[in-house]
């Protein structure tokens, strides 16, 4: 029988509740907060939403600090609060109720007489209920009432009898609900209609700074990458983080600890079995343990893998109980990620041999399913090869192996698979990961074994095509790669006409799901047309490729085509235009997260080729260092002649001539010889030899080339003239063509030529007219190496009155020059990234965040940095800014 309240407000003494049984004092305390425990301030800011909604629910996984919260919340609200923790012997409402009113009085709530703890452990009276709430709703201050763990409490008439007294208390109560699983409670109806405060459990959450303030509290100091990687293997889980902790500090070595500690054999994996697997019945821990091979499930296939039918109603409770299983909409679920790894070490000991089997079951349900990605995971892990490359090439993704954000993860993938593999598709990814690291014997060698392992196969009715026709097709791929690589561009063109073939034969729906396939192939044969010279073949098809849609699965190929576009306008002599293209072929892939080490080089080895001709030398350089360093980056005969040629120029401009000869002896291995590296290699050739003195050797040196080059027309003429024979250079500047693709760059070197020509017969005027024409053409590109070429005579020129103003600012220092002394040539322009870094200085950035910023090295900021100094005469990052302003360049 329940005891008798004296004064209706006093002491607790004495009461007992309806079976006889004294109350438990314990139950209405909120739990003491342990040194270590962190008050999370944007946790308790969001709790104090409570005092204004008749509702709170804070619903969280087991361990996930929803009670330490809610207990530290109402420490610091400085009045009473009515704690009541539920207990599963609570299930009957005569029960309930009784601690409900106890914990009201004994936070201080005036009950009054006539309510009386009930006598009936199995039933309470309505009109105790009706009386209890108009009691609270005549309340001029709310009562605060906590029920905890009240995930405990199932019965449907309790939930019922507690929504009556919520609702017409009114404004004269506070519920607040701290459970595990979602309230028996209409919350639906309190969320709209906006009475309703919820903190849950992605909420309850560590981000990584709070938890490493949790470490330390627990005397461990970690560095950010180290406490990001705790928290996204925990799941930011409060209980594994502290957990964690405390065996951490046990450890001589805690951030190597916390990074390799075996999950399945923790303190962590003891609590989680305890308290989350080992209170599920058999069905649902065999569930579990096989589900947990997968990173994400649905029913069907969890059913796959038990070969039960139970699945969809165990997973909407284990949601529902906050078991660690998270819904991510459309029936889809995903285990905690430590809950998952823990469950696995228990797989392997309770089921042995059997994760392979399960991974298998998966394979096979996500590829008929459509989910290619996945299935090639859990085909690996299967260690079932000849499925998994089966599938991979089938499913057209071979093209996945060079480009797309899944690369490095595919590359490290089938890295795994070994020799027992003997079928033609593994034969087609073994050479495809030769090829995509450029070895061309090996790559050829399998992609001929598995061609002719595929020509054996018996034709496809409905096609009539041999073999497979998407085995087929991303051979065609690999062949023209191959042929990339070699040289070769007969090869490219049966590649790409043997492809056209086959995509008749594959679905429409299969090629649109891989765009980079296609892209990349039209990007093979445009570099190796490029290389045969033929100039506007290639830019037909390396336009194709650079406007291929597709996202991150095709970035890489348009980088590498608008790379080869602007080589195509470099060799043209169209700088601007070349420039352009290079920036946005090396800046597209920073937009999907593949900037640093990824993407093509070509991009960078003609922005380095822009920069000599500008006169930016130590530009140039960074970014030849930047191409050197890009993991990615096919070396092929045209990025490789493209390095070398750049490279040579450099040197050359830097008057390093041996060197520069040196460095165009590289062997490149093509199967044909290519016009304009021949072409170029000539020329870099010459202008070594005339700057040493040696005009007929460098005269021979062009002979060689066929008269189509430009370039090399111009060079020649330069040759002559400085031979002493001006009408010979004359004679070849006379029949240049005066219509094509030459550009600025060709039509600058020949305009000066003209005006030298000019000047040694004595007419200056004439002389003049034409530098003044080379000023004007030259300035829109900031051409400075055509005049810091032409030798000693130009400085005279530049220096009179009606040149010098078409040269300051650009191209000489604008200061005016003492009679007899030329005008100085002025390299003080800084390059577009020299002028970035220069602004980023100007904000007080260091060098380590201006490299962050603009995705470069550290290495390569400082060589900026040196190069502006060294252009703004200063020695000071202040000083540099402070003249920079001066000239109004920031």
């Amino acid at each position: 029988m329940a005891g008798i309240e004296e004064s209706g407000r006093g002491s607790t003494v004495g009461w007992v509740d309806p079976m006889g049984d004294p109350f438990l004092r314990t139950r209405f305390a909120p739990p003491t907060r342990p040194v270590t425990f962190l008050r999370r301030e944007r946790l308790v800011e969001h709790l104090d939403q409570a005092l204004l909604t008749p509702l709170t629910v804070v619903n969280g996984a087991a361990g996930a600090g929803k009670t330490l919260l809610v207990a530290e919340w109402v420490t610091g609200l400085g009045q009473p609060v009515a704690w009541f923790t539920a207990d599963a012997a609570d299930q009957q409402p005569g029960m309930f109720w009784a601690y409900v009113l106890q914990a009201l009085r004994a936070s201080g709530v005036p009950v009054p007489g006539d309510i009386r703890c009930p006598v009936d452990a199995g039933r309470v009276d309505p009109k105790l209920l009706a009386r209890l709430a108009a009691e609270l709703s005549g309340r001029d201050r709310p009562a605060i009432v906590v029920l905890d763990e009240y995930d405990r409490v199932t019965a449907p008439e309790i939930a019922e009898q507690l929504e009556f007294v919520l609702h017409h208390a009114g404004p004269g109560m506070r519920l607040i609900l701290v459970t595990r699983t979602e309230p028996l409670l209409p919350v639906h109806r309190y969320r709209a209609a906006g009475d309703l405060t919820e903190i849950r459990n992605a909420e309850l959450a560590f981000t990584p700074e709070e938890a490493a303030v949790l470490l330390e509290l627990h005397g461990l100091r970690l560095p950010a990458h180290a406490v990001g990687a705790l928290v996204d293997r925990t799941g930011g889980w409060a209980a594994g983080l502290r957990l964690c902790a405390l065996a951490g500090r046990e450890s001589p070595d805690p951030e190597r600890y916390l990074k390799e500690f075996e999950a399945g054999r923790s303190t962590v994996a003891d609590y989680l079995l305890a308290e989350v697997l080992k209170r599920r019945t058999a069905e649902t821990q065999d569930l579990l343990l096989r589900v947990s091979v997968l990173e994400r499930l649905c029913p069907d296939l969890a059913n796959a893998l038990t070969q039960r039918t139970d699945a969809e109603p165990i997973l909407a409770e284990l949601h529902r109980e906050n078991a660690f299983v998270e819904d991510l909409g459309h029936s889809w679920y995903r285990l905690h990620p430590l809950f998952g790894e823990i469950l696995r070490a228990h797989l392997r000991e309770r089921c042995p041999g059997l994760e392979p089997e399960l991974h298998r079951r998966a394979a096979q349900w996500l590829l008929s399913s459509g989910s290619l990605p996945e299935t090639i995971v859990h085909g690996a892990a299967a260690g079932d090869w000849e499925f998994t490359a089966g599938a991979f090439v089938d499913g057209l993704a071979i093209g996945q192996l060079f480009t797309g954000l899944r690369r490095d993860e595919l590359a490290e993938l089938f890295s795994r698979m070994g020799p027992e593999a003997t079928s033609p598709a593994a034969d087609v990814v073994r050479a495809a990961r030769d090829l995509s690291q450029c070895d061309l014997d090996r790559g050829l060698a399998r992609l001929r074994h598995a061609e002719a392992a595929l020509a054996a196969d018996v034709p496809d009715a409905a096609t009539d095509v041999p073999g497979p026709a998407a085995a087929r097709l991303s051979c065609a791929l690999l062949e023209a790669l191959a042929a990339r690589l070699a040289g070769s561009p007969l090869q490219a063109e049966r590649a790409a006409e043997a492809a056209e073939e086959l995509r008749q034969a594959v679905p429409a729906h299969l090629l649109g799901q891989h765009p980079e396939l296609i892209a990349l192939l039209l990007t093979h044969l445009g570099s190796t047309r490029l290389w045969a010279g033929r100039f506007e073949d290639a830019r037909t098809a390396l336009s194709a490729a650079a406007g291929c849609p597709g996202g991150a699965s095709t970035v890489l190929p348009r980088e590498d085509s608008l790379g080869h576009l602007a080589l195509i306008d470099y060799l043209n002599g169209w700088h601007g235009r070349a420039e352009r293209k290079a920036r946005v072929a090396t800046t597209d892939s920073e937009r999907f997260g593949l900037c640093g080490s990824s993407g093509s080089d070509i991009g960078r080895v003609v922005l380095a080729a822009v920069a000599v001709e500008r006169n930016e030398l130590d530009q140039a350089q960074a970014l030849l260092d930047e191409a050197v360093g890009l993991r990615l980056a096919t070396r092929d005969p045209v990025s490789a002649t493209g390095r070398s040629i750049v490279t040579a120029r450099l040197l050359l401009a830097r008057g390093k001539t041996r060197a520069a000869l040196a460095a165009l002896d590289a062997a490149v291995s093509a199967d044909v010889a290519s016009p304009w590296a021949q072409a170029h290699v000539a020329l870099v050739a010459s202008a070594a030899h005339l700057a040493e003195g040696r005009p007929d050797a460098a005269a021979e040196v062009l002979r060689q080339v066929p008269d189509d080059q430009p370039a090399c027309v111009v060079e020649a003429a330069r040759a002559q003239l400085t031979a002493g024979r001006p009408a010979a250079a004359l004679d070849l500047l006379d029949r240049l063509r005066t219509e094509g693709p030459a550009g600025p760059a060709v039509t600058v070197r020949a305009t000066l030529t003209r005006a030298q020509a000019a000047l040694e017969a004595g007419d200056s005027a004439a002389a003049g007219k034409l530098v003044g024409q080379a000023l004007l053409e030259a300035r829109r590109e900031r051409l400075r190496r055509p005049f810091l070429e032409a030798g000693p005579w130009i400085r005279r020129l530049l220096g009179t009155a009606p040149l010098r103003p078409l040269a300051t600012g650009w191209l000489t220092t604008g200061e005016a020059p003492r009679l007899g002394t030329p005008a100085p040539l002025a390299v003080q322009e800084l390059s577009e990234r020299e002028r970035d870094v220069l602004q980023r200085l100007a904000q007080t950035m260091s060098t380590e965040e201006i490299a962050a910023d603009l995705c470069v090295s550290v290495n390569t900021v400082k060589t900026h940095l040196k190069s502006v100094y060294r252009k703004l005469a200063v020695n000071r990052r202040n000083e540099a800014v402070r003249r920079a302003r001066e000239l109004r360049l920031l």
